[in-house]
């Protein structure tokens, strides 16, 4: 018997030694004052009996895989018969009563943790068992990590980009504001010198000694909304479909005998004038050599 066994049997093994020896005790006592009190000893004596050999021979085909409802019935029904009797005995004590019934549910306490022995048993693995699942089970644990940390690493990178992206689309609306309100600027100062009082005799000084009569009009430059400037675009070129990239990776990787890794792959891809994002291009990678 191992020690992972004896957890379970022991504490059954002692209540059944504490059960049996109170019934004989009881049935001793309490019959004894009705009949010789050796009468009373084979009494309890073949309630014990009866219950020990059940019991015994349920252990005898639990170890020999086997099991017997009829058995287990008779078994019950001795430590339901033991049980009776503490609690006749205990209802028709004149003093004591509660403490006598306290102790009354012990062979049926007893029954129960033999039970909970034989379900151990059944369900107990060996050592070579137990390191397999705990292998299996850490296995799954360490590819569940791998994942999660593959995902976070993939975000973050995903993250930077998309920031870098946003940061230089900022700096160009900067300075396409800047440009706008320089050139407003500029406007507004060519119109006030446009409608000011001098501007046109001083342009007929000008222009009279070289065509008189003529007063030459001032035209302000023409001025309009700035062409909107268009979101960047996250790909320098068209976006290939999922299937011109998988036929784009396939022939990249299979270009060179041993096939490219991923890394050389992706540096022939871009070298090559295609574009594609990271997150797409990983993922061609993985649907291929899947």
């Amino acid at each position: 018997m191992n020690i992972k066994t004896t957890k379970t049997v022991l504490p059954a093994v002692a209540m059944t030694a504490v059960s049996m020896v109170l019934t004989l005790a009881v049935v001793v006592m309490w019959l004894g004052t009705a009949m010789p009190w050796l009468v009373a000893l084979i009494v309890g004596l073949g309630i014990d009996g009866g219950w020990l050999a059940t019991l015994a021979y349920e252990r005898r085909l639990a170890a020999q895989g086997d099991h017997s409802n009829v058995v287990t019935g008779v078994g019950w029904a001795f430590g339901l018969i033991a049980t009776g009797v503490l609690v006749a005995h205990a209802l028709t004590a004149e003093a004591n009563t509660g403490a006598w019934l306290a102790v009354a549910w012990l062979p049926v306490a007893a029954k129960a943790l033999w039970l909970v022995h034989g379900l151990w048993e059944r369900t107990a693995l060996t050592a070579t068992a137990l390191g397999s699942i705990r292998g299996i089970q850490q296995e799954a644990r360490d590819e569940a990590a791998v994942a999660r940390a593959r995902l976070r690493s993939e975000a973050a990178t995903e993250e930077t980009r998309l920031t870098a992206v946003t940061q230089a689309g900022a700096r160009v609306a900067r300075v396409q504001a800047k440009t706008a309100q320089t050139l407003s600027e500029a406007w507004s100062t060519l119109e006030t010198a446009r409608k000011g009082e001098g501007t046109g005799s001083a342009l007929t000084s000008v222009t009279a000694p070289v065509t008189p009569g003529v007063t030459p009009r001032w035209e302000l430059p023409v001025w309009g909304p700035t062409a909107p400037v268009t979101a960047l675009s996250l790909e320098a070129a068209p976006a290939l479909t999922d299937e011109a990239l998988d036929t784009l990776v396939d022939q990249i990787r299979h270009s060179e005998t041993p096939a490219l890794s991923y890394r050389e792959m992706a540096t022939r891809f871009r070298a090559a004038g295609h574009a594609a994002s990271e997150v797409r291009l990983r993922a061609a990678w993985k649907r291929l050599v899947a």
